[in-house]
């Protein structure tokens, strides 16, 4: 009777210490995923932040572009308003300088450094913020649909816009307003002001104007997405 008392308290005790011994690890187990998680939590603000420090530069960025986008369409526009007036008319216009400024389309060149990084890591999923990661996929869509037109607006301009203007205008008297400041204007005999009687300058041109358009939309598409980005950051 004694020996089964004593087997009796040897096992409950045993059972004693493999319960403790349970509890220890698992509270180990709890402290452990109590410090990870805020181990993430520390890194996720972080992200946030940086997210939130490019976009402000974005903002800035994406506010110039838009503004030399739709002084570039409103040139484009004087331009198309001169073809087929008469001469006395489109004399009195500079269209040295028009054309100069008309067919010089903004490309905005935004900071992706931390969304790139993300991405790249696969620490995109460290935000927690659902609205916050749906706007990045936004932005990457957006930006590419930019990026793309852009790319069709400088081969359009490299296989279409000047090769017209180098044979029908004096490309000298353009860059006057460029890098390049010519002072004086080209010797050489040419009538520019025929490209506004030609049916394929008013082509070239109308197409441009759409082509620079589509980008300007996508930018102010792209501030919206900003926006709402600053918002969701804001900490």
């Amino acid at each position: 009777m004694i020996k089964e008392n004593k087997a009796s308290k040897y096992l409950l005790y045993a059972i004693g210490e493999i319960f403790l011994v349970v509890i220890g690890i698992l509270i180990a187990l709890q402290i452990n995923t109590w410090n990870q998680e805020r181990i993430l939590k520390i890194e996720e603000k972080g992200i946030v932040k940086s997210l939130h420090n490019e976009y402000l530069q974005n903002k800035k960025l994406i506010t110039t572009s838009i503004t030399q986008s739709e002084t570039c369409i409103h040139t484009l526009k004087s331009i198309m308003n001169l073809i087929g007036k008469d001469e006395e008319f489109t004399r009195k216009a500079n269209s040295d300088s028009l054309l100069f400024y008309a067919f010089d389309p903004p490309i905005f060149r935004p900071s992706e450094n931390t969304i790139s990084g993300l991405i790249q890591s696969g620490r995109l999923e460290l935000i927690q913020n659902k609205d916050l990661v749906n706007l990045i996929y936004e932005w990457g869509r957006t930006m590419k649909a930019l990026t793309d037109n852009s790319k069709r607006v400088m081969i359009n301009l490299d296989d279409r816009v000047f090769p017209y203007l180098s044979k029908h205008y004096s490309l000298k008297d353009m860059d006057a307003y460029g890098e390049l400041q010519w002072e004086n204007k080209t010797i050489l005999a040419i009538d520019k002001l025929k490209i506004f009687e030609d049916i394929e300058f008013e082509n070239i041109t109308d197409d441009f104007i759409y082509r620079v358009l589509y980008n300007k939309n996508k930018l102010v598409e792209l501030e919206t997405i900003i926006d709402s980005i600053l918002k969701e950051t804001e900490q």
